[in-house]
């Protein structure tokens, strides 16, 4: 109801969703990638997006600065802003590590994480963009429980994928690093957890 008091500049819904689309973009890539393996290319493009994401964030602080009169409380556009910032980075920090660790070729395991965090990410878009209009609060609330379901997913996929790491890989550097990539992959399913968390406080506090 206080989005009409808003300058056109300052439409937090419109950062919001620009936002939400670049991390959708950098989990479609990520899955993309992960089909085929990482290269140059996709490196460079996943970071292309990472930026992208960075600067409308910086945006909405800025913005966040600049005006008194915000669609809901200063500290949920805060919160909302760096979480899904946090989602865009750790997707790219998973593609940095697969080239730096130079695991270039296709990853099972991966590819099903890939997977999820697509359906979660997606989710998590349904979900804010969801919030220019608070009469879709059922279905904001379908995608957060949807979102916690797949991050139950990926725990028990996680769990899987390193007892099975640990008792059939032999070369302790391949267990170091693709441990640390199952967590990493599980680690965005938790970050799209913690969007649900800033969007149901919304929520509450628009009820």
């Amino acid at each position: 109801m206080f989005a009409a008091f808003l300058p056109k500049e300052f439409n937090f819904f419109d950062l919001f969703d620009k936002q939400v689309d670049y991390a959708v973009s950098a989990a479609d890539c990520f899955s993309a990638l992960i089909e085929a393996g990482v290269s140059e290319k996709s490196l460079k493009q996943i970071g292309d997006i990472e930026h992208q994401g960075d600067e409308i964030c910086h945006t909405i602080f800025e913005h966040l600065n600049k005006t008194f009169i915000t669609p809901f409380d200063r500290e949920d556009i805060h919160a909302l802003a760096k979480e899904l910032d946090n989602v865009t980075d750790m997707i790219n920090t998973i593609v940095s590590r697969l080239w730096i660790y130079k695991v270039t070729s296709r990853e099972e395991n991966l590819v099903k994480f890939a997977s999820v965090i697509s359906e979660s990410v997606n989710a998590v878009a349904r979900a804010v963009k969801g919030l220019r209009n608070m009469k879709n609060s059922k279905s904001i609330q379908e995608a957060c429980v949807e979102i916690n379901r797949l991050e139950n997913v990926g725990d028990e996929m996680r769990d899987t994928m390193l007892a099975e790491l640990f008792e059939k890989e032999k070369n302790p550097i391949t267990v170091i690093k693709l441990k640390e990539l199952y967590q990493d992959a599980e680690t965005v399913l938790d970050i799209c957890e913690d969007v649900t968390h800033v969007v149901g406080s919304i929520i509450l506090k628009q009820a």
